[in-house]
């Protein structure tokens, strides 16, 4: 476990911030050479996957504190904001309530629906500072510039939890979601800094890092209720998930697999423009629907998730550490996801395959 305290949060964050000013401190200094991506990436992730975000369990003070993270960085990197109140957080109101499961009663965060009145709910049990961070990237095109791409990763992990060994620091507590979904949350932060400082996407992209991903796509489902873009505009959504590690049956280094890749078009049409995403090399773990993309996909929007998850035992474990990131394969990935976005906001829409929404009716 890194011992990260506050005050090494605060720094990482002004080293980073250092970092990515890419030497703008004057037109009569030498500029300084840009810092490589996987740099950038690495001084990200240490800011999100340090001890002190506790964990990011959706409901703490560490969750919260890497939302306020996230919105600095798109404020930073000149995404407009698309949050609540001019800001880039999207209030997302979450109850605990108690449920029984299998004959045990246990506690669930819940958002509020017709069978779920907040006012019924004691204060104490509502959460107040959940939130989406969100910010939006205008299309250029008049053509297709209210047509919508939706790009996304969920910023939260499962927190605190029991002490295990093995860890390379001994016994830990801190779940710190280096891979699950760090990776994937820095990733889009990439991505959303290309969209600024490159060409101007054709169509509009919104950047949607969510929360309570680990409690039940919370984040997702609410942003589908209260989105910031017409859904009915919405022609595709690309999640970003675990790609923090390369996995031998997609390819190895650089290469990234594609959930769902044969539900709809989008995989082909990435493969015939040279992309190294390829098809899921398990689709008998369906992970197809075990992300936040599957949210979208029941209504609809052809969606998936672009991960390189390798079946490691680090999944969900403290032993999720930032030492076991590859950054040079991220960084690869990271280069073939903004391809593959940038094909998504500026080339033909994916549709459907006979067959491709098979399993998804309902939520």
């Amino acid at each position: 476990m890194r011992r990260f305290a506050d005050s090494m949060f605060m720094c990482s964050a002004v080293v980073l911030a250092l970092a990515a000013c890419e030497g703008d401190a004057g037109s009569d200094a030498q500029a300084e050479p840009p810092v490589p991506l996987a740099s950038r990436l690495e001084a990200s992730l240490s800011v999100l996957a340090a001890d002190s975000m506790e964990g990011r369990r959706t409901g703490t003070e560490g969750a919260h504190r890497a939302a306020r993270f996230l919105a600095a960085e798109l404020e930073r990197y000149g995404v407009e904001p698309a949050g609540d109140d001019d800001g880039y957080l999207q209030h997302v109101p979450l109850a605990w309530v108690r449920v029984q499961v299998g004959g045990a009663t246990r506690e669930r965060l819940m958002l509020p629906s017709d069978d779920l009145d907040f006012d019924t709910i004691p204060d104490d049990r509502i959460l107040t500072e959940e939130a989406n961070v969100v910010g939006i990237v205008r299309g250029s095109d008049p053509a297709v510039s209210d047509e919508v791409v939706v790009i996304g990763a969920h910023y939260d992990h499962v927190g605190i939890g029991e002490p295990v060994d093995g860890s390379s620091e001994g016994t830990d507590s801190i779940y710190n979601g280096a891979d699950d979904d760090a990776s994937g949350t820095v990733a889009i932060l990439e991505i959303a800094r290309d969209l600024v400082e490159g060409p101007s996407p054709r169509r509009t992209v919104v950047v949607l890092l969510s929360t309570g991903e680990e409690s039940g796509l919370l984040g997702t489902r609410w942003y589908i209720e209260n989105p910031v873009a017409s859904l009915s505009l919405t022609v595709a959504n690309l999640q970003i998930e675990m790609i923090g590690r390369p996995d031998p049956e997609a390819g190895g280094f650089g290469r990234g697999w594609l959930t769902g890749y044969e539900r709809t078009t989008m995989g082909n049409q990435l493969t015939e423009a040279g992309s190294p995403i390829v098809p899921d090399p398990r689709p008998e773990m369906n992970f197809f629907f075990r992300s936040d993309n599957i949210a979208f996909a029941r209504i609809g929007i052809p969606a998936h998730t672009l991960s390189s998850y390798n079946m490691h035992t680090d999944y969900h474990q403290p032993s999720d550490e930032i030492d076991k990131i590859d950054f040079q394969h991220m960084e690869a990935l990271v280069e073939a996801a903004i391809e593959a976005v940038r094909f998504l906001t500026d080339g033909p829409t994916p549709s459907w395959t006979e067959g491709g929404m098979e399993g998804l009716m309902g939520y």
